[in-house]
């Protein structure tokens, strides 16, 4: 009787998917009045997953330069534009509401050495690096005038993000106050992020590339920091009041790949945010390398 017990015990406790996803449920439970939303997949076993209000759409913040970055590659490929190219650097934008003009304020920049520069050309290359890598809104402004919001839009078709949308640049007021924003979900921005691993966003080069400026992130407060020191990961952040976000392809030694995003919002202290963040990564990290372990090796020949 007490083995049939301890079996029938041991059969419903919950393992695997379904003892992270209710880690990472009581995690943010405690958080009172977050809006959080998950995304966890396993690149090398596609049943090892798990979302949390997949779907919900959030204010992208900088996590939309991911599909800005896609795009410009793209047209890369396309012989469109050239990463060698000087791009005047101008701290001057058309508003999408009614075109008046409007600037970007250094101070609310991430990347404010760049202003010192205004009025020389910059390469196209030094732009998309700085914008992902420093989070910097002038070179974000600066690409997007360039590859242009719509066609970044309908490459996020293309690739299957049926919902997350690019429209402006960074600091509309207008377009803020009338509440056209960029939005992203979890969901979509992991769908970009398997797209760039596979190499499917755009061609082996570019995506090569685009890995590369995603791994060289200088902004590593939220999931890398849940993670064993010098574990590569390839990611994007996104911050403003009330939201931050991370999206990463995470690299664990001596197995494949696993992809991670962590959106949030109604969570006023950054720090708690932060904290937040990391924890979940951590989670996830001790769930992926302890399903590796577990998993039978292949037979020896």
């Amino acid at each position: 009787m007490l083995q049939t017990a301890l079996l029938v015990m041991l059969m419903a406790t919950p393992s695997g998917p379904e003892a992270l996803r209710g880690a990472l449920q009581a995690r943010i439970a405690q958080v009172k009045g977050a809006t959080v939303a998950v995304v966890y997949q396993d690149l090398g076993d596609a049943k090892d997953a798990v979302s949390l209000e997949a779907d919900r759409s959030f204010h992208a913040a900088s996590t939309m330069k991911v599909p800005v970055m896609i795009e410009f590659f793209r047209q890369v490929d396309a012989g469109k534009l050239s990463l060698d190219q000087p791009i005047p650097l101008v701290n001057q934008f058309a508003s999408i509401v009614d075109g008046s003009p409007y600037s970007l304020d250094a101070k609310e920049d991430e990347d404010a050495a760049l202003y010192e520069r205004l009025g020389r050309p910059v390469p196209a290359r030094e732009l998309l690096e700085r914008m992902i890598t420093r989070s910097s809104n002038l070179a974000t402004n600066l690409i997007i005038a360039l590859v242009d919001a719509q066609r970044v839009t309908q490459t996020l078709r293309t690739l299957g993000a049926r919902k997350m949308t690019v429209l402006r640049g960074v600091e509309d007021g207008k377009a803020y106050q009338q509440g056209l924003n960029n939005t992203a979900s979890a969901r979509e921005l992991a769908t970009l992020l398997i797209a760039i691993e596979r190499g499917e966003a755009a061609s082996a080069r570019s995506t090569q590339a685009m890995r590369a400026i995603l791994l060289a992130q200088e902004l590593n407060d939220e999931i890398p920091a849940g993670l064993p020191p010098g574990t590569p990961v390839a990611h994007k952040t996104g911050q403003i009041s009330g939201v931050l976000h991370d999206a990463a392809i995470v690299y664990p030694p001596g197995r494949a790949p696993y992809v991670l995003v962590v959106l949030t919002s109604g969570i006023p202290d950054e720090k708690v945010a932060t904290s937040l963040i990391v924890d979940i990564s951590r989670s996830v990290y001790a769930h992926a390398t302890r399903s590796a372990a577990s998993a039978p090796s292949a037979p020896k020949p």
